[in-house]
């Protein structure tokens, strides 16, 4: 007999119960709760059911230190079906990371760092030579199903003495490949007034509410007007945690002033995995149920929201016939402590708490970290 896995008697973000049958990895039918059948359930108690989370700014390429981590250990054992490595490997490593993906449970999807080096050094952008324009467009080309876009960090520390040059020889590099820009920012030079009107419709700002002086918000948390100009023309927001980059007084302006949400990624890797202040994207989804965004608001930044970006919608939902991508958890009231990127601590009274996903139709027991 196939076996049939029922979940049974979980909460859609409608808030109605139902029961998801999954069969042959596909979701076979969506029932009210009670009515579903299987060979094998897993009881809901009313816990919640999302499509499958997506994390759209992750470093998972172990080989890399500090910056990387196993897949499986910031993907399905979190309950992020989905994890988008954010440049981790340039034209050089992409293919490894590609088939290292091949052998996981979590899906991968990749930005390929304008820098053919990637992180193997963490001034990637310091020599102009690095970035190889006709390595990087060959490399897109052999893995057009994994590469979703390219990745430039653009920050002092990054680029050196070279300014907003490699950000215009990446904005070249994107027309060429006919691929998005995701944009590190974060210490200048150069400044944010250089960096934001290079970007276009569909390029992504990560680490937008990061704490440090360059950034996209005034000394009054008043959005920047290059800001308020990129998000008319297209560019999106993704909050990119990481170990530096995520401000709770900047989430507060943001919000304040309706900026965002677009997506809610980590850039998780084994240092902010371990050590904090990062922890988990469920973690960090506690952060912004803790900023008084609705959950609903707070899941669609990492399903619905990263799916449409990745033009592959059939990630960010639930709907008979589909591949089984499924994220089961459940919101627990109970005090948690919230550090941000600038060490200052929020008390917070409920947080997200991942139980389980399915990922192509398998199911994985969550290792939750929260």
């Amino acid at each position: 007999m196939k076996e049939r896995l029922l979940l049974r008697n979980f909460r859609l973000l409608n808030r109605r119960l139902a029961d998801i049958a999954i069969e042959e990895g596909r979701i076979a039918e969506v029932t009210e709760a009670g009515k579903g059948t299987g060979t094998r359930v897993i009881e809901g108690s009313g816990s919640y059911v999302s499509s499958g989370w997506i994390d759209l700014h992750v470093h998972a390429f172990p080989e890399f230190d500090p910056y990387g981590d196993e897949i499986d250990e910031i993907g399905a054992k979190q309950g992020v079906a989905t994890i988008v490595d954010a440049g981790s490997c340039g034209a050089d490593r992409i293919g490894e990371l590609a088939e290292n993906g091949r052998r996981a449970k979590t899906n991968l999807l990749a930005f390929l760092n304008v820098s053919r080096i990637g992180l193997s050094r963490i001034d990637e952008l310091s020599r102009l030579e690095w970035i190889d324009g006709e390595a990087a467009i060959q490399a897109a080309k052999r893995l057009p199903d994994f590469v979703v876009g390219l990745k430039a960090r653009i920050s002092r520390s990054v680029v050196g003495g070279n300014g907003v040059e490699p950000l215009r020889m990446a904005r070249a590099l994107s027309e060429a490949a006919d691929l998005p820009l995701m944009v590190h920012i974060g210490s200048g030079p150069p400044s944010i007034e250089e960096i934001v009107p290079l970007l276009v419709k569909r390029d992504i700002i990560t680490h937008y509410l990061n704490g440090k002086e360059n950034n996209l918000f005034d000394a009054e948390g008043k959005p920047l007007q290059v800001l308020l100009d990129a998000i008319r023309r297209g560019v999106r927001l993704d909050v990119g945690h990481g170990t530096a980059s995520f401000s709770f007084r900047a989430a507060e302006a943001a919000k304040s002033h309706g900026i965002g949400l677009h997506t809610i990624s980590s850039d998780i890797y084994r240092g902010n995995r371990l050590n904090g202040p990062v922890y988990s994207l469920a973690n960090v989804m506690t952060k912004f149920l803790y900023l008084g965004y609705p959950l609903e608001e707070v899941v669609a930044a990492v399903t619905s929201n990263a799916a449409d970006w990745l033009e592959r919608p059939e990630l960010g939902r639930i709907r008979v016939g589909d591949v089984a991508h499924l994220t089961l958890f459940s919101v627990r009231n109970e005090p948690v402590v919230l550090t941000d990127s600038e060490d200052e601590v929020r008390m917070a009274s409920e947080r997200i708490e991942p139980k389980g996903v399915v990922v192509n139709g398998e199911y994985v027991e969550c290792e939750d970290r929260a």
